[in-house]
């Protein structure tokens, strides 16, 4: 746990579910929409919470905000409050930063899904069984076309400006002219994670024979670690259930647990 010292602008932070951003930036902008400035650099990631004695905020992601006149962009943290800050609180307050749990994010590939023709089931499921199996501090969903490029491009930001902890894909995975999200990610993962896509196999070949048409990959990038998934919920179920009990153990070695495995 460490401090922050924010300068908030007028009204930021003072309504619950509002969004602002977070400048570790010390030039003078006005994005125009409800901020805060730090006094120096910010380590945020997802799912850490900025407390105080009377108000709590949750860092949902990191992005750039355009620059003004000369100045360049600025690197910034996109924040949602949770518990608002009473009218009247000074504009710079020394809150607590701290961290409980992992960081998730879904994303469904589907055509029709994007186009807002099918309601998606399978990307809530991940969020449901993740949510079970170990202590998330965020959880975010998305929905995308089955593009090769738009889910590399989301599968780098989430991973290496974001820094999710883990990132799960569904759908996808098959033969079809549409279905490219093992290129995708096979053309942005650092680590393969081989036994992950066995332990996934066998699970849906135990169920049908079906199951050897999967093309799932897994991997690493930066320190999160992703899983590709089948489109349905059925078969969500199975295969992620075949990797859930590793993925807290995977993830916290990729970020440098220096624990024994095992011990003799």
């Amino acid at each position: 746990m460490s401090d922050i010292c924010l300068r908030f602008s007028k009204n930021t932070g003072q309504t619950p579910g509002q969004r602002f951003l977070v400048y570790s930036s010390t030039q003078a902008l006005n994005p125009g929409v409800p901020c805060a400035f730090a006094d120096g650099p910010l380590a945020l990631r997802p799912g850490h919470v900025l407390q105080g004695e009377q108000e709590e905020h949750r860092v949902l992601g990191r992005m750039w905000w355009p620059g003004q006149a000369q100045l360049p962009d600025a690197q910034c943290w996109l924040l949602e409050t949770l518990v608002p800050a009473p009218v009247g609180l000074d504009d710079q307050r020394l809150l607590s930063a701290s961290r409980n749990g992992f960081a998730l994010a879904w994303i469904t590939l589907s055509d029709k899904g994007a186009a807002g023709q099918r309601v998606d089931a399978s990307g809530p499921l991940v969020e449901e069984m993740v949510r079970t199996a170990m202590p998330l501090s965020l959880a975010r969903g998305f929905v995308l076309p089955d593009d090769e490029r738009g889910i590399r491009a989301l599968l780098m930001q989430l991973a290496l400006q974001d820094a999710f902890d883990l990132i799960c894909t569904t759908g996808g995975t098959g033969v079809a002219p549409r279905d490219v999200t093992p290129e995708a990610t096979l053309a942005v993962i650092e680590k393969r994670l081989p036994g992950f896509e066995r332990a996934m196999t066998m699970t849906s070949l135990a169920k049908t024979p079906h199951g050897a048409v999967s093309r799932a990959v897994c991997g690493t990038l930066g320190g999160s670690v992703i899983v590709n998934l089948p489109g349905s919920p059925k078969a969500v179920r199975e295969c992620l259930g075949a990797v859930l009990p590793a993925l807290s153990h995977t993830i916290e070695k990729l970020q440098g647990d220096p624990s024994e495995c095992a011990s003799v």
